[in-house]
């Protein structure tokens, strides 16, 4: 049996010629290592899955307590005067959200909700364990998603939580959400949660909560909602482009499925289900509505300005100014005439008038009731987001009361008469410069009276000539306008409205006149909040500045106001005339590319311009046909709600009858006469030179002598007209003041008639820094009108003989000085013998 013994041998030794296979203690020892680090490293991966699994799911999960702040920011709201809504303003990148109370929302609208979207949100913790099995079966016995199973407080969550990864389809989103929401739970109510869910899910059409989508869909706040209009509102969210209205007719069948869900649930009964799908829906234009666009735009700006545009967008209530009824009305109204303008050829032929603007001001506020910036906000072809009260034009002849005003400052008033005829002056470049009236006529002598209410344009250059193109700059900017910085290049075709200026600066500057002389700035805020209520900003109480007194500023209403001193230009009845006391000037530009009305009463100042934005010419459209109709339509529909109120004369004003030629005292050869008011100090103290009663010899047509028997003396009222008006006099057939026959005694005579012209009586100047004193003269100018011509005419200056001269034009230019001055006029005979003309006194004032 050996080799069974040395088989067995073997096979309990092992191999001996193998000495891996002896198992030494070494070997056991490091057998026995690896399996304390395998041990090791399941122990360790058994903490580290799932502390990375902790950190995957939960490192950034956000805190629940910033659910409310993550709500998207109300819309700013801007309100007119009465509480009507103007505009939501919104975000580019976001929606209109206007947060409601829980308790505002129809009871309704909450179980439509729920019945659509969580029929057991107040049963379950915030995750509904049921709703996740019943959603995996159909998702998986359909192979495709069927059901979802969020509740209201996951998509609460996603939805303000979770907005970066709302969009995600992954299994770490779900879980984030399904811990965000049972948290939720722990802090807010039931009530709270469905709150914040109907105030921040996403409607459609920019609509962020039930009441900005209520008012975008039907016009009208959530808690005006019926039964229907709940059940549409609750299935919109899940698509709400695919059951818009202004999409289709899908939105019926959802309504039915919505009706239905609340009929299982119990929320409703049969009856009222049946009912409510019946009712046809009435939905409002999709669309974000504005209203008083140019206004709205306007204060938007401004609000800009006071806050911020981060603050803009953060839920502000902003109460302005606006009538919107009236806005409303006068946009129809500018529509209205426009289309009647360019349609009939017999009211402005050629007419293309494409553009307007419209600027009503609450007179004793400074309170912007209407604006209208263009008859069409949206209309690209004619410019409709230019807005017209805002932009630079050139005014025309509104212009003119500026000049006036500072006129009457300086002595100057309704009385004072000056020739409109043919006259031409230099220019500060040396050119000549003759202007010429709209209707292509002159007038002869005129009272500023009706210069100035008939818009003639030589008296007004020759008034400014007169006073100084520093003066009106002055006064145009005391009263509010600021665009003239330029107006000095112009000289004296800044009268006639050659500047540049807005509707709103020149409406406001018009209300100085209808306030008696005291500013105000216009203002289209009167109060501002956040969405809580806190006041941010309240308008002060108005504080009238006075820039000019009320006297001059009544000295322009009541000029402005007279509408018989308009009927040479106007007519009788005139589109200009009210059913109550108004003022009012046109202006028409060069060519007809603007033209303006702008009037008030004590209680309202209304500014029209018409033109086209690009600036071409509208044809023959002139003020009185194109603005004007708008003009008066839009005062008489505001001022029917006043009462009728009229301008008060402020103390210091006399009343005086006067000559209507020539402005003076009446004398008893003036055939026309008529009272006449005057700043207390400036009333005439001479009597009417300009009518003068002679007798003639009706044998010779000479002046009657001596020698004349009665029966051949013809006594005659004649017109004495000034030098430079004798053309335009035998132009209008006004015969020449009768001369002396030839070698008679008359003729042999001294001078007599003699008369100072210029300066006026009374006239105040002012001396300005800001020209060089050489520069600052006045004319001084006498006529003598009597029989005879005299040798020579002394123009005397505080008793110092300034020029004296042999031939008409008796004028020199005399330097202005500081203090009150006397000027006269002597004539001299051929015999030597001399005549003292009356007496004109002036002041001159140191420059300020």
């Amino acid at each position: 049996m050996p080799r069974s013994e040395s088989s067995s041998a073997v096979s309990s030794k092992g191999c001996t010629c193998c000495p891996k296979a002896e198992k030494t203690p070494a070997a056991f020892g490091l057998r026995r290592c690896w399996r304390r680090l395998a041990l090791l490293a399941a122990i360790a991966a058994s903490c580290l899955v799932p502390l990375c699994a902790f950190v995957w799911l939960f490192w950034d999960l956000p805190d629940p307590v910033k659910l409310a702040a993550a709500a998207p920011p109300p819309s700013t709201l801007i309100y007119d005067r009465n509480g009507d809504l103007l505009y939501e303003m919104v975000p580019a990148d976001g929606g209109r959200s206007e947060p409601v109370a829980f308790a505002d929302i129809p009871r309704y609208l909450r179980l439509a909700t729920l019945a659509t979207e969580d029929a057991g949100f107040y049963s379950h913790s915030g995750v509904d364990a049921r709703a996740i099995a019943r959603a995996l079966y159909y998702n998986l016995r359909y192979r495709r998603v069927i059901s979802g199973a969020s509740t209201i407080t996951q998509q609460v969550a996603r939805n303000l939580l979770l907005r970066d990864e709302r969009d995600q389809r992954s299994l770490r989103r779900k879980l984030r959400e399904a811990v965000l929401a049972e948290l939720i739970e722990l802090r807010y109510s039931k009530d709270e949660i469905l709150g914040l869910y109907l105030n921040t899910t996403y409607y459609g059409r920019q609509t962020y909560g039930v009441q900005a989508a209520a008012a975008a869909y039907f016009g009208k706040p959530v808690s005006s909602l019926d039964l229907s209009e709940c059940a549409f509102l609750a299935g919109l969210a899940q698509a709400p482009s695919a059951y818009d209205p202004a999409t289709g007719d899908a939105w019926q069948a959802r309504r039915q499925v919505v009706l239905s869900l609340m009929l299982r649930h119990g929320f409703v009964t049969a009856e009222e289900g049946t009912l409510a799908g019946r009712e046809a829906l009435q939905f409002a234009p999709p669309g974000h509505e504005i209203r008083a666009p140019h206004f709205v735009m306007y204060v938007r700006d401004q609000l800009l300005a006071m806050f911020g545009p981060e603050a803009i967008y953060s839920g502000l209530r902003v109460y302005t100014t606006l009538d919107l009824p009236a806005q409303e009305r006068a946009e129809s109204i500018l529509r209205r005439s426009l289309a009647s303008v360019n349609r009939e050829p017999a009211v402005a032929p050629f007419a293309k008038a494409n553009d307007g603007a419209v600027l009503a001001l609450d007179v004793q506020s400074g309170a912007i009731l209407v604006m209208v910036g263009s008859p069409d906000y949206f209309d690209d072809s004619i410019a409709g987001q230019v807005n017209g009260v805002l932009a630079l034009r050139q005014p025309g002849s509104a212009i003119k009361p500026v000049t006036y005003a500072a006129a009457f400052e300086r002595g100057l008033g309704p009385a004072t008469m000056v020739t409109d005829v043919p006259t031409t002056f230099t220019t500060a470049e040396g050119q000549p410069y003759t202007p010429l009236n709209y209707d292509l006529t002159f007038h002869g002598p005129v009272l500023i009276r009706e210069a100035l209410a008939s818009s003639y344009n030589v008296v007004a250059v020759k008034v400014l000539d007169r006073i100084g193109l520093p003066a009106m700059l002055d006064m145009a900017r005391r009263l509010g306008i600021t665009t003239f910085d330029k107006a000095d290049k112009l000289g004296l075709a800044a009268t006639l409205g050659g500047g540049e200026v807005s509707l709103l600066e020149l409406t406001n500057a018009y209300s100085v006149f209808a306030r008696a002389g005291s500013a105000l700035p216009v203002h289209a805020i009167e109060l501002v909040t956040d969405a809580k209520g806190r006041v941010l900003y309240q308008a002060p109480s108005p504080r009238p500045r006075q820039v000019l007194s009320p006297q001059v500023a009544y000295l322009i209403t009541d000029i402005l106001s007279d509408d018989k001193a308009r009927i040479p230009t106007f007519g009788e009845e005139s589109v200009l005339a009210l059913s109550r006391p108004a003022a009012v000037k046109t202006g028409t530009t060069t060519d007809c590319r603007d033209n303006w009305t702008i009037g008030y009463t004590p209680q309202l100042v209304v500014g029209v311009w018409v033109g086209n934005a690009d600036g071409s010419s509208m044809g023959r459209v002139s003020g009185v046909a194109g603005a004007a109709p708008i003009w008066h339509q839009v005062m008489e529909s505001m001022l029917r709600r006043l009462p009728l109120q009229p301008f008060t004369e402020p103390p210091g004003m006399v009343h005086v009858e006067v000559c209507a030629l020539s402005g003076l005292l009446a004398g008893p050869d003036c055939p026309e006469r008529r009272q006449e008011i005057f700043i207390a100090g400036t009333e005439p103290r001479r009597q009417c030179d300009m009518h003068v009663a002679l007798e003639t010899d009706s044998r010779t047509g000479y002046l009657a002598d001596a020698s004349t028997p009665a029966e051949y003396r013809v006594r005659s009222v004649y017109v004495r007209l000034p030098p430079d008006a004798l053309a335009w006099g035998d132009e209008h057939g006004i015969p020449r003041l009768p001369q002396p026959a030839p070698g008679s005694a008359l003729a042999q005579g001294g001078a007599e008639g003699l008369l100072v012209i210029e300066p006026v009586p009374n006239s105040v100047y002012r001396l300005s820094p800001d020209m060089p004193a050489a520069t600052q003269r006045i004319a001084v100018e006498a006529v003598a009108s009597g029989i005879a011509a005299p040798r020579s005419v002394r123009l005397v200056v505080d008793g110092k003989v300034l020029a004296e001269l042999s031939a008409r034009p008796y004028r020199a230019l005399w330097p202005l000085s500081v203090g009150e001055h006397t000027i006269w006029a002597e004539s001299i005979a051929e015999d030597g013998s001399a005549q003292r003309s009356g007496t004109v006194r002036i002041s001159v004032l140191a420059g300020s």
